[in-house]
């Protein structure tokens, strides 16, 4: 077990630690929902992902308040934010930054771009080139970047926050499998219930309330807190358990591409996550269920018959992962799967 904050572990055994991240996340929570109304399991997944050291991909029809959740969370924590607006005419050098010739030195001088912050909103990304969406690759998954064979180190935090509408729309680029793997969770929003649709209108009819949005914690804060739940206990049986989950989506008739090695990773970090929100030091199967949707469903890739014949290829996903999670069996308390063969 690797700790890498002074004091996590007596955090832990005290429970002081747990208990100060439930605090943290209260605030935050009360801070995004002042602004995004009727939307609680759409932010508490945004803070998994946060305590997760991952990235969150948001996809759902214009006007439903992606964006907005992006940039709130964001203002929500005193942290360098920045945010690109996807566009095809965008470059990767707009993103990740250029070296640029300066004449009285005769040399190159690295200008950063917007990646170069704790948190970035990567709004409306399929709206760019997947040249250009190639620039969060390196970002996302290594945190550096690499420009004319140097390399720049991401500070920590870091997460990217990117807004998508669905592919049906027009003027958008499909995200490469690739890209869609580095996302540790997508969520979708959803429409707004009539009454958070009439709390709405008198909350932003006169006003902007991001205004009023004030930071409640800072980055040094979120550094501790997800060193405190990469201290989280998950037990071999619960191990065993998210592998065979992520092997029975390789081998689902439906699916031409099933989850990666490094979906596998997400997930268990997630449901460190989502443990360490609901006060356990430990990791139970209802963690591990509660985020095999947010955490797979855009990473499987649908045989084109089924998809074909198929209203949203989502729904599909979301069903084969429901599937899955009620045929796979779960592990009991006390017990130890048997040893697998080589």
């Amino acid at each position: 077990m690797t700790v890498t904050e002074p004091g996590v572990m007596q955090w832990r055994e005290s429970g002081t630690g747990l208990r100060h991240l439930a605090d943290v996340a209260t605030r935050i929570t009360r801070s995004v929902e002042s602004v995004i109304d009727g939307k609680p399991e759409v932010i508490r997944t945004a803070l998994v992902v946060l305590l997760a050291e991952g990235h969150l991909l948001i996809e759902d029809v214009p006007g439903v308040g992606k964006t907005m959740l992006a940039k709130t969370l964001g203002r929500s924590i005193d942290a360098r934010v920045r945010r690109i607006q996807f566009t095809p005419d965008l470059l990767p050098s707009d993103v990740t930054g250029v070296s640029v010739y300066k004449q009285d030195t005769h040399d190159f001088e690295f200008r950063p771009g917007p990646i170069f912050s704790n948190l970035v909103i990567a709004d409306e990304i399929n709206r760019a080139s997947p040249k250009a969406q190639s620039a969060l690759l390196e970002c996302m998954e290594e945190h550096q970047v690499t420009i004319d064979g140097v390399t720049y180190h991401l500070e920590s935090p870091f997460m990217v926050i990117a807004t998508q509408n669905p592919i049906e729309m027009e003027g958008t680029y499909p995200l490469p499998e690739a890209q869609r793997d580095r996302f540790t969770a997508r969520v979708s929003m959803g429409y707004p219930s009539p009454a958070a649709e009439l709390t709405m209108l008198d909350s932003h009819g006169n006003t902007e309330p991001l205004d009023a949005v004030d930071p409640v914690t800072e980055a040094a804060e979120i550094i501790r807190l997800i060193s405190l739940v990469r201290s989280v206990h998950v037990s071999e049986e619960v191990r065993h358990y998210i592998v065979d989950l992520i092997t029975a989506t390789r081998r689902h008739p439906e699916l031409a591409l099933g989850a990666s090695p490094r979906a596998t990773l997400h997930l268990i970090r997630t449901a460190r996550a989502r443990a360490a929100l609901d006060g356990r030091a430990f990791v139970v199967p209802d963690d591990v269920q509660a985020m095999a949707e947010p955490v797979l469903t855009h990473r499987l890739l649908v045989r084109p018959e089924i998809a074909a014949s198929s209203a949203s290829v989502t729904e599909v996903a979301s069903r084969i992962i429901a599937e899955i999670i009620m045929r796979v069996p779960i592990p009991r308390p006390g017990t130890r799967p048997p040893r697998r063969g080589r």
